[in-house]
């Protein structure tokens, strides 16, 4: 019989105080939000840029263009994501948003490997050339195989690779959190 421990390790408040802290550090960073666009790679990462638009324009008084990115037919870890006639479909919604000549803040829920990140690179250089790429995520697990390194980071959870960092949001789960689940595997 597996035993599976689980430990909070972000509630609500501990999300919010962390989407408030990069939503200022992308605000210094970036000297306001001329020419930045915000882009949530599906699925919780989407929610995230929402909520992080929406600080963000709580706080300089003006809204950020934000969209959200399928990055389904780039992985190079899933077979089958490409159409019947071999090309990649792109999604990018809302259409209107340009990622060309603007500085595009990616946000994903959890950095691991880097894989979905790449892929995210990838697909948002099919939309246009931006000018940068900065990345933010809610969890940084570690364990990375590519070069990649968030620039904004909500909290750095050393894991080991049996362990699962799992991101709860209201919008997809019913509640904000953010847990570990340590598997212990099997017992006798």
């Amino acid at each position: 019989m597996s035993s599976n421990e689980v430990h909070v390790l972000m509630d609500e408040l501990a999300i919010r105080r962390a989407l408030t802290r990069i939503a200022h550090e992308i605000l210094e960073k970036n000297k306001g939000i001329n020419g930045c666009v915000l882009v949530g790679i599906r699925t919780r990462g989407v929610f995230l840029a929402k909520r992080l638009a929406a600080k963000i324009e709580e706080i300089e008084g003006t809204p950020i263009p934000w969209g959200e990115l399928d990055v389904t037919p780039y992985r190079d870890d899933r077979s089958g994501t490409a159409s019947a006639d071999g090309s990649k479909q792109l999604t990018m919604n809302p259409s209107d948003v340009s990622v060309h000549d603007k500085k595009v803040i990616l946000f994903d829920d959890v950095l691991y490997t880097g894989r979905t990140i790449r892929a995210a690179m990838d697909a948002l250089m099919d939309c246009g050339r931006p000018q940068m790429i900065q990345l933010a995520v809610l969890a940084d697990r570690g364990h990375r195989e590519l070069p990649i390194r968030p620039d904004y980071i909500g909290k750095n959870i050393p894991t080991s690779k049996t362990e699962e960092i799992v991101v709860a949001l209201k919008e997809t789960d019913g509640k904000d959190e953010v847990t570990i689940i340590q598997n212990r595997g099997e017992q006798a």
